[in-house]
């Protein structure tokens, strides 16, 4: 056992250990970054799931609400009524304007 640290063995091999050893810590980091992103991936796919069924709610709420018979029971009640003849056309020559 002598032998071997007085010809410098270890001190031979240090710079290759401490360069594996870095490149254990990169890789340690490296794993508990993408652990991380998957985790907040997760996360906002939720919130996006949450958010488009609230979505699909407000716009089938808006669907119905923009019905022509569910505008004029809302309007009714400002005295508006539902005209029943259809609107006519105005025609206008070019040459007189």
């Amino acid at each position: 056992m002598k032998i071997i640290f007085n010809s410098g063995y270890p001190i031979h091999h240090l710079p290759k250990i401490i360069f594996i050893m870095v490149l254990g810590l990169i890789y340690i980091s490296n794993t508990h970054y993408a652990e991380k992103t998957v985790r907040q991936i997760n996360t906002v796919q939720s919130d996006v799931e949450d958010l488009r069924a609230d979505f699909t709610t407000l716009k089938s709420d808006l669907m119905f609400a923009s019905k022509q018979s569910e505008v004029a029971r809302k309007v009714k009640s400002m005295g508006l009524e539902e005209s029943l003849t259809p609107p006519t056309k105005i025609i206008v020559d070019k040459d007189e304007y």
